[in-house]
């Protein structure tokens, strides 16, 4: 079967055709979706892609967790369709409360651009199963306001029911609280991060590697993993 992901375009994304391409490498068809319309095309999982939609006025993803399509990607997540956000889609979803916490300023007050180290600590979700869990993997890094924050109980709960997707392994780029780097919901088919696995889909553009410059390809794993969740499904 052909497995077609969603992506969807909101006023200032711009790694939403990035996303498109790195599902084609993984094997998938690409959608382009739109944030003002309420039809999802069918398709089989959704990418909430990175940017700075609405220029990140109030916080970051607050006027995008209002679009319209918002209310067809919440309806799919809860049917159980794999849904990730990445970076300001990951903010999305927060702010949507189909994740929980929040995403500040980091707290260096700097935009943060780096090659970043993450430990998969939750290798079950629909997005991370083609890892082990405790795996090392390298994804770029890109943000201004990805401090991931939560109260004590719900970082406790996170933690003792296994929702932290990823955690950021050799440092901690923006203070996230317990390294948090991603997060999945209980039923594992949401999940979000901050670092951008779209970039690390093919030889040549991705994060060095010790066997060649630019060759890491860590973030096929998270779109290959889509696609073997939604035909296990359909089996």
């Amino acid at each position: 079967m052909t497995v077609r992901i969603g992506v969807i375009t909101f006023p200032g994304s711009l790694d939403d055709r990035d996303a498109q391409r790195a599902i084609r490498i993984a094997g998938a068809e690409p959608v382009a979706l739109w944030h003002g319309s309420h039809d999802l095309d069918g398709v089989d999982a959704l990418v909430l892609p990175g940017g700075f939609s609405y220029g990140d006025y109030l916080r970051s993803g607050a006027i995008a967790a209002l679009s319209p399509i918002m209310t067809e990607v919440k309806d799919a997540a809860a049917s159980g369709m794999p849904v990730l956000g990445i970076c300001n889609g990951f903010q999305m979803l927060v702010e949507a409360h189909l994740l929980p916490g929040g995403l500040i300023r980091n707290d260096n007050q700097h935009f943060v651009r780096r090659d970043q180290k993450l430990t998969v600590e939750n290798s079950s979700t629909a997005w991370t199963s083609a890892f082990e869990q405790g795996q090392e993997i390298v994804i770029p890094l890109k943000n201004g306001e990805g401090g991931y924050i939560a109260n004590e109980d719900t970082l406790d709960r996170l933690e003792g029911e296994g929702l932290v997707a990823f955690r950021y392994a050799g440092v901690n780029p923006n203070g996230s609280l317990r390294d948090i780097a991603g997060i999945t919901n209980p039923a594992g088919n949401v999940v979000g991060l901050m670092p951008h696995p779209e970039h690390a889909t093919e030889p040549g553009f991705g994060p060095d590697t010790a066997s060649a410059m630019r060759s890491g390809v860590d973030g096929l794993g998270f779109f290959q993993s889509a696609i073997e969740a939604v035909v296990r499904v359909a089996a």
